[in-house]
């Protein structure tokens, strides 16, 4: 199969997966933010070092869960909310190629850090993002003792109730906001 038709596919299936998606998975604005509330405790409960990015983050896009939708290769849905200093701006989807659980996981949480004034303002100045095209997205590892450290203007960490996921990837994810 060529490039072309393979991507062509790949989209085609992604859109009909989002669309069946959006009506299961959809949640209320009050609904998000709370999700999104817990995964931000999980997430400093998962890395002690955590809370440090978090504060000092311009912006911070929280998906609390990202699921599994479709069969076989399938893709992944969720939907987030972006918070400015701690309050709900504006809400968001992420999608994209289905990039793995961890075994015995349901879902899984990714959180992004816009670490500069410039960063966030440039996520937020367009309708959509893809993680690798539209910017970088470093994940961040966790030493010993869960002391975190990073010096990239966008960060991320992905994890699921079993801890953090450092060999999962953000590449690909495309963020898109919507309206609530």
């Amino acid at each position: 199969m060529s490039l072309t038709v393979r991507r062509y596919v790949t989209r085609l299936l992604v859109a009909a997966v989002l669309l069946l998606a959006q009506g299961v998975l959809a949640d209320d604005k009050a609904a998000i933010v709370a999700d999104a509330q817990q995964a931000l405790v999980d997430l400093r409960g998962h890395a002690s070092g955590a809370g440090q990015l978090l504060d000092k983050a311009a912006g911070v896009l929280v998906y609390p869960k990202v699921v599994k939708v479709g069969f076989g290769g399938g893709a992944e849905y969720g939907e987030g909310c972006l918070l400015v200093d701690g309050k709900p701006v504006a809400f968001y989807t992420t999608s994209g190629a289905d990039y793995g659980l961890p075994l015995g996981a349901r879902s899984k949480s990714e959180v992004v850090l816009f670490m500069t004034p410039q960063a966030l303002q440039a996520f937020r100045d367009a309708p959509s993002w893809k993680v690798g095209a539209d910017g970088e997205v470093a994940l961040v590892r966790v030493a010993a003792g869960g002391a975190v450290s990073a010096g990239e203007p966008v960060l991320g960490f992905v994890f699921s109730d079993k801890g953090l996921e450092s060999e999962l990837t953000l590449t690909g994810a495309t963020f898109a906001r919507i309206a609530r």
